[in-house]
């Protein structure tokens, strides 16, 4: 790493930026590869396996969530109610009208690549589309937020008000993170604050924005599996993940799938 700011945040050089984003394509790739997959009648089981495969033998490069903690699995699959972590199960059969967010990080030369979406399962009701498009939305909310001098609390804010504003809450409990040749380092990028807020940006330094949105009410309860975490009052929960760069003018979105453009 070139340097470390005054609040010890890793700050990338821009050779280190670029490196990241080529692990950050990789691990975009393989949400793009499964997404043809994704319709009832398959489990998350296939799912993690086709993902696995395709991380180890065509992309060549380490699926990083095996063995990281403990976790068995290449990706989570949290469906429905389960705001994230959701372990990849033979008896978890997608059924028409889910919604899935699917979540991949994979290792290129000491770099991690790291980013979710979600996926339609059939045809889910409108409601549960509108909770995936303002989840989306509210990502780029806090993207849009990035440059150099703003705050994490602008980010946040950006994202909750959105979110809010159309009637759906922010977890609290999970949150975004610095991300380079450690998977999770600083800082913790929270998706709900105040306006100058918390650490300010500068160039080089880059880390996820991730919101878990929910239907309902905010608070999420753990599974006694240790790892899936779902919301309190079981209602359905979204997340999308980007690995986001501050540049000199503002940011560079790392993980954007093909086709895919800034918001």
């Amino acid at each position: 790493m070139r340097k470390k700011n005054s609040n010890a945040i890793l700050v990338k050089s821009p050779e280190q930026v670029e490196l990241s984003r080529i692990a950050g394509q990789l691990a975009a790739d393989v949400l793009t590869m499964i997404g043809p997959h994704v319709k009832p009648g398959v489990s998350t089981e296939d799912l993690d396996k086709l993902c696995n495969e395709y991380i180890v033998k065509v992309l060549q490069v380490i699926p990083a969530n095996v063995g990281y903690a403990g976790f068995t699995k290449t990706v989570c699959t949290s469906v429905n109610e389960v705001v994230c972590h959701g372990i990849p199960s033979p008896k978890k059969v997608l059924k028409d009208g889910d919604i899935i967010n699917i979540d991949v990080a994979v290792i290129k030369d000491g770099w991690f690549g790291d980013t979710s979406r979600m996926y339609y399962v059939g045809n889910p009701s409108k409601a549960a589309r509108k909770l995936c498009e303002v989840t989306y939305d509210a990502m780029w909310a806090g993207i849009r937020a990035v440059k150099p001098g703003a705050t994490l609390g602008d980010v946040g804010h950006a994202i909750q008000m959105l979110a809010e504003n159309a009637g759906f809450s922010v977890v609290r409990d999970y949150c975004g993170h610095g991300i380079g040749m450690v998977y999770h380092e600083d800082p913790q990028v929270l998706h709900y604050g105040r306006p100058g807020m918390g650490l300010k940006l500068e160039p080089g330094m880059i880390f996820t924005i991730e919101p878990m949105i929910n239907a309902g009410k905010h608070q999420t309860r753990a599974l006694p599996d240790g790892w899936t975490v779902v919301t309190a009052d079981r209602s359905l929960s979204a997340q999308w993940e980007h690995m986001v760069a501050v540049t000199a003018t503002g940011f560079d979105v790392l993980t954007l799938a093909p086709g895919e453009r800034a918001q």
